[in-house]
């Protein structure tokens, strides 16, 4: 299929966010917004040594990350964050922070060597961002940063995301799967 070619021979399935991954992953993409709240740890396993004083003083000196960044957090898989979100802001997302971050994620990946990756629509796990646009903001990224490294990416649908996403995945040689 000739959009495969376009694609740099990267394998694409999509799934819903909920199904069972369909490959292992060497890298996971999660959507984040500039305060890094959205994938923060909600469980507190321990009593701060600080006392509370100083854990608010710490707050307030926080900076934000730039919208459009990616933050790479070690692991097995490696989490790439993707800074799509400005929480004051409503929306909370614009497309160029999604097409700034999609492009950075391509760039770390081919930094890192990813061979496999699981990649939300960015802008619709916390927002309401068209998985329509983002297909084609997908497609303009991978052919401008040209990844040797990806083999397969793993595109996680939006619940409710229509035939109109559907078809533009497929329109890139993206396998669907329920």
């Amino acid at each position: 299929m000739t959009n495969r070619a376009r694609l740099t021979g990267i394998r694409l399935i999509a799934t819903p966010s909920d199904a069972a991954p369909p490959f292992a992953v060497d890298a996971v993409v999660l959507e984040e917004d500039t305060y890094l709240v959205l994938t923060a740890e909600r469980d507190i396993l321990e009593e701060p040594e600080e006392g509370l004083g100083r854990l608010l003083e710490r707050a307030a000196e926080w900076e934000p990350e730039e919208p459009g960044s990616v933050i790479v957090r070690t692991g097995s898989p490696l989490r790439l964050l993707a800074v799509v979100h400005d929480l004051d802001l409503d929306p909370t997302w614009r497309e160029e922070w999604i097409a700034r971050a999609l492009g950075q994620v391509l760039r770390e990946v081919e930094r890192l060597r990813v061979t496999s990756m699981a990649l939300p629509v960015l802008g619709s796990v916390h927002g309401t961002f068209a998985a329509t646009r983002f297909a084609q903001l997908l497609q303009d990224e991978i052919q401008r940063a040209a990844p040797r490294s990806l083999r397969a990416l793993w595109i996680t649908l939006p619940p409710g995301a229509g035939p109109d996403a559907v078809a533009a995945l497929r329109e890139l040689g993206a396998e669907i799967r329920d």
